[in-house]
C-alpha cells in the first residue's frame, strides 16, 4: 500500500513532495494502522446487520455532521442503495433505520448525552448488542479519522 493513497492522505491532499511529507513519513506506521482500522470498521468480514454499503453511508453522514465534505463525498461514493442516508436531514424511517440514525447522530455529536435509554431504544428496535458495539466502533473511528485529517490539513496550510 502506498501511504499517500490512504483515505486520510487522499482527503488531506498530501503528496510525497508536500512540505508536510516529512511529518507524514515519520508517522507512516500510524497512518498505515489508521487505514487498517478503517478497513476493519467499514469493510469487516463479519459485518452483522450493517453491510459495507450502509457502513459507508453512516461514515459519510458522520463526516457531513463533522463538516468534512470531501471525506463525506469519499464515503458517499460507496454508499450505493443507502446514499440518501448520508444526508443528516434524512431520518431513515422508510428503511427502518430511524433509531439507528438517531443513535449514530447523537453519539457523533452529543457523546456526553448518551444514556442507557439510547441503548434500550436500539435494542427495542431489534438491534443486537453486537451490532450496537459495531455502530459505536464506526462512530469512534470516524471521530478519530476526521480529527487526524483536520490536523494534517492545518499542518499543510501552515507549511504552504
Amino acid at each position: 500500500m502506498n501511504l499517500f493513497e490512504t483515505t486520510v492522505l487522499r482527503n488531506v491532499g498530501a503528496s510525497d513532495d508536500a512540505e508536510v511529507s516529512n511529518a507524514i513519513l515519520a508517522r507512516a506506521k500510524v497512518l498505515g494502522m489508521t487505514q487498517d482500522a478503517e478497513d476493519a470498521v467499514l469493510r469487516p468480514k463479519d459485518f452483522g446487520a450493517f453491510d459495507h454499503d450502509l457502513r459507508a453511508a453512516l461514515a459519510a453522514r458522520i463526516a457531513f455532521l463533522a463538516g468534512d465534505e470531501p471525506l463525506a463525498a469519499h464515503y458517499h461514493a460507496n454508499s450505493k442503495n443507502y446514499s440518501a442516508l448520508t444526508s443528516p436531514s434524512e431520518k431513515g424511517i422508510s428503511e427502518g433505520l430511524d433509531e439507528v440514525l438517531s443513535f449514530v447522530d447523537k453519539v457523533a455529536n452529543q457523546t456526553k448525552d448518551i444514556a442507557a435509554e439510547d441503548i434500550s431504544r436500539l435494542q427495542a428496535s431489534g438491534v443486537s448488542d453486537a451490532d450496537i458495539v459495531r455502530l459505536c466502533e464506526l462512530v469512534a473511528f470516524m471521530a478519530f479519522q476526521t480529527r487526524v485529517i483536520a490536523g494534517l490539513r492545518l499542518m499543510q496550510r501552515e507549511a504552504a
